[in-house]
C-alpha cells in the first residue's frame, strides 16, 4: 500500500562578511554570504528538514550535527543526497517539493530553475517536481533588515 506524507522545513541563516553565498546549491554575487557550521546554505537545509520529516526521521540537527567536526563546511548538496539515500533506504520516495526563499536581496527569481534543478538531482526527481520561488517581508523583521535569510520548504514523498 502506498503511503503519502508530508513534512515540513524552515531555516534561517545569518549573513556574514567573507562568506560566499550559496542557495539552492548556486553560488550568488553577493557582498555577503551566510553564516553557518556548513555552507549555510538556507534552501537545501530547509528541504532537508521537511523530507526528514515527511519520513519521520527527526530533523538535519540529528543527522548531520553542528558539533561534528566531518560536516563542518560540507556541501550541502553533499548532505541533501546523504537524506535522499536515507529515505530511499526506508522505502520514501520524494514526489514533489515547493519552496519559499525570504529575503530583502539579492533576487532571488533569476537563480530558481537552477536551484529547482539542483534539487531535482540530488532527490533523483524530475525538475518539474520542484518549484521555488522567492519573497520578501517589506522590511520588516531580520530578513527585511538584511540581517538574513530564511527558507522554508514542504515535500511530499511516498512510502511504499
Amino acid at each position: 500500500m502506498r503511503v503519502q506524507r508530508v513534512g515540513h522545513g524552515f531555516d534561517v541563516h545569518r549573513l556574514a562578511a567573507g562568506r560566499e553565498l550559496r542557495i539552492g546549491g548556486v553560488r550568488i554575487p553577493f557582498a555577503r554570504g551566510l553564516a553557518g557550521h556548513s555552507d549555510a546554505d538556507v534552501l537545501l537545509h530547509a528541504v532537508a528538514d521537511a523530507c526528514l520529516g515527511a519520513a519521520g526521521m527527526g530533523d538535519i540537527g540529528v543527522h548531520f550535527p553542528a558539533t561534528d567536526p566531518a560536516t563542518c563546511g560540507a556541501d550541502s548538496r553533499t548532505l541533501l543526497r546523504a537524506v535522499q539515500k536515507k529515505l530511499a533506504a526506508a522505502g520514501h520516495r520524494v514526489t514533489n517539493v515547493d519552496a519559499t526563499v525570504i529575503a530583502e536581496a539579492p533576487p532571488i527569481a533569476p537563480h530558481a530553475a537552477a536551484m529547482a534543478a539542483n534539487i531535482a538531482a540530488d532527490l533523483g526527481i524530475g525538475a518539474a517536481q520542484v518549484n521555488i520561488k522567492a519573497t520578501t517581508t517589506e522590511g520588516l523583521g531580520f530578513t527585511g533588515r538584511g540581517e538574513g535569510i530564511a527558507a522554508a520548504a514542504v515535500v511530499m514523498l511516498v512510502a511504499e
